[in-house]
This record gives C-alpha cells, sequence and structure tokens, in this order.
C-alpha cells in the first residue's frame, strides 16, 4: 500500500500542495510550525477519519477560507484507488471514495490505511485510560470497518444518554427512555468489547516479540484487558457479552440518574501493561516506558500486514529525535517495506535510510530536493 499523489487545499496552513511520493521513505524537512506535521495530519484524516491533534475537524480549514480539501491518489488491494475528504466551515464532511460519495465517514475507514507515531506516543503507557482507548479505537477501525461502525453509534448513544441523565432533573420525562438507550448501548458495546479483546490478544503476541528484541533483557511484557467488572468472558458472543453489560446498567441505573453521568461501559475500558510482573505505567523507568510504546506501535504497524499482507503507510512525525541512538537503529532497521513518512528537523540524522525523497517544508510549501 502506498500513496502515489497527496492533494491539500486550504487544509491547515496549505493553500495549494501537489505531492507526488516515493513508494519507499518520504522525508519532510523543516523548521518548526511550517507544515510538516499538517501533511501527515491529512494523510491520518484520510485513513480514520479523525485529526489526530484536534477533535474538531473545522480546525483543517485555512484561515479565511470555506472549506478544506485532503486528497490521495494511492495503490492499496492490487488497484489503484482516490480518496478525498472536504471539510466545510459548516455541515458534515464529504467523503469521496473512487468519485463515488458516501453516505457516512466510517464507510472510508480502513481503506487508505496507516500507523501514526508521534512523539506524544512514547508517553502512551503514562497517560490515562483514554489515550490506550485512542490507539486500539484507531486501528481497529482501519483494520475492521464494522468495528468503526460499531463505535460510531456507541458514541453517538453515549452522547444521548448523557443528556438525558444531565437534564433529567429539570426534565424528569427524559427517563422514560433511558433504558433504551442503556439497553441499546450495552448490546452494541458487546460487540466492541469482543473486538478489542481478540485485538489485544494479537497484538500483544506480537508486541512481546519485539520488547525483547529492543530490550534484550529478561523483562516480559504483558497486559490485561479491563473491562466492565460483570463481563466474565470478554471473548464470549457479543450477545452474552451485552447480557451481562445490561445487567450492570440495571445495577447501577440509580447510581447514574444521581451522579447525571454514565458510569460504566466500553467508554471505560482500559489496557493495562505490565513489565517483569509490574506496573509499567506506574513502576516503569523512562527508557522501559518508550520501549513499551515502541514496541505497541511497531506491533500495529505488523497487525496490518498480517491481516491484509500490505505494510500501511507508516507516519513518523519527528519521533526519531525523541528516541536514543540504539532505539532509532530498531525503528530505522523495521522500515525497509512499505511507505514511509518522516518528519524532521535535520535529515542529516537519517543517514541509515537510503533511497526515498526529500522535501523541504517552509510556510505551507513544499519543495522537492531528492
Amino acid at each position: 500500500m502506498n500513496i502515489k499523489q497527496l492533494t491539500l487545499r486550504d487544509f491547515r496552513n496549505y493553500e495549494q500542495a501537489e505531492l507526488q511520493l516515493a513508494p519507499g521513505v518520504n522525508v519532510f524537512c523543516g523548521e518548526n510550525a511550517q507544515g510538516k506535521t499538517n501533511i501527515l495530519e491529512a494523510v491520518g484524516l484520510l485513513s480514520t477519519m479523525r485529526l489526530f491533534r484536534s477533535g474538531q475537524k473545522r480546525d483543517a480549514i485555512r484561515f479565511g477560507s470555506e472549506q478544506a480539501e485532503a486528497e490521495a491518489q494511492f495503490f492499496a488491494q492490487k488497484r489503484d484507488m482516490k480518496i478525498r475528504a472536504v471539510i466545510p466551515s459548516a455541515g458534515r464532511v464529504q467523503l469521496t471514495v473512487n468519485e463515488v460519495r458516501q453516505k457516512r465517514l466510517s464507510d472510508g475507514a480502513g481503506l487508505l490505511r496507516s500507523v501514526l507515531f508521534c512523539p506524544e506516543d512514547l508517553m502512551l503507557i503514562r497517560e490515562g485510560a483514554a489515550a490506550r482507548r485512542r490507539f486500539v479505537d484507531t486501528a481497529l477501525s482501519q483494520l475492521r470497518p464494522n468495528y468503526a461502525r460499531c463505535l460510531s453509534e456507541y458514541s453517538r448513544l453515549h452522547e444521548n444518554k448523557i443528556r438525558i441523565l444531565r437534564d433529567a432533573e429539570e426534565k424528569p420525562s427524559l427517563l422514560d427512555t433511558l433504558d433504551d438507550f442503556s439497553f441499546r448501548m450495552s448490546m452494541i458495546g458487546g460487540h466492541i468489547i469482543r473486538y478489542r479483546a481478540y485485538y489485544l490478544r494479537s497484538l500483544m503476541e506480537k508486541a512481546r516479540g519485539i520488547h525483547a528484541s529492543i530490550s534484550g533483557k529478561d523483562e516480559q511484557l504483558d497486559y490485561v484487558y479491563r473491562t466492565v467488572s460483570t463481563v466474565s468472558d470478554p471473548f464470549a458472543a457479543a450477545k452474552e457479552i451485552g447480557a451481562q453489560l445490561w445487567d450492570h446498567a440495571c445495577a447501577h441505573r440509580a447510581a447514574e440518574i444521581a451522579a447525571r453521568s454514565c458510569l460504566s461501559g466500553p467508554h471505560k475500558d482500559d489496557l493495562a501493561l505490565t513489565i517483569g510482573g509490574k506496573s509499567a505505567r506506574s513502576f516503569g523507568s523512562q527508557g522501559q516506558v518508550r520501549t513499551c510504546a515502541l514496541s505497541l506501535k511497531l506491533a500495529e504497524r505488523d497487525m496490518f500486514f498480517a491481516d491484509s499482507g500490505e505494510y500501511p503507510v507508516l507516519l513518523l512525525d519527528d519521533v526519531l529525535s525523541e528516541l536514543d541512538a540504539r532505539r532509532q537503529d530498531f525503528v530505522l532497521n523495521r522500515i525497509e517495506n512499505g511507505q514511509v513518512l518522516i518528519t524532521c528537523c535535520e535529515p542529516e540524522k537519517l543517514t541509515q535510510v537510503e533511497g526515498g525523497r526529500l522535501f523541504l517544508v517552509d510556510s505551507g510549501t513544499v519543495r522537492r530536493t531528492v
């Protein structure tokens, strides 16, 4: 899988940009705040239907413009494809695939697959549960489009349930619909939990081997998938898990009304990681935490390859400057296959990467030099 051409119009600080990319390594070099990361974010948007630096897609619109556009012509599944997203200042995002308008954004998930690795990911282990859920959801939404649809529907139901709980004090009649939303969330939540359980089991099998190769120590990486306490087996049938979630929701109905908040569900799930039997988050050194995060990201890339036989587009956003020489070498030695987009301020640090193309980025303009 590789992007042949990436086109941006009024996207972030780009008025117009048309990039011809190499199937191998593409390096975008420039000073800070010139637009290097914006290029990677456009690719991320076309892959996941989300901006990785902002929850609001309208933030992608260049100042003073009415809309932003990002388009990629790419090769995947043994054929040429094109995906285009138009973000208006008002209204819904418009997505087209091979010139055909899509009804839902989730219909575009998984066509152009990418894995993003940025400096913030190195602290993935230290952050809260939301960051690790986002890590899992981003990959799974590309691998399994039906998961993306389930997640979107669950998020919509969750938002409505929160409104009911918050407004019920002034409008008690809203509680008449509370159980309907809780039941539907439980049924969809059963699918979400099952997807996550199977994905994490496969991901961690790969991550353990990568972690051992990087650390060179006898420190086994392991995990615990933490979900709702009534779920006895996250690998069970989705209907069975959904029934257990519904039992938990019924038991906590009064507590949720009192707290005016949705207290449990897959929106609270977490991935707890251990190194040598100890919590990586609580007891891991900085080096251990970085090695753990690096292992997860590289395992994510391998998961995509195992699923489709194609490497996803790897997006490295100035991450090499945050790694020591040993970890830099490890990353660079694993990107011999597949397309890679790297941003950096000092291209001389990438002497281990042969071939490819070098682009200079300056104030929203891109110039190819090699």
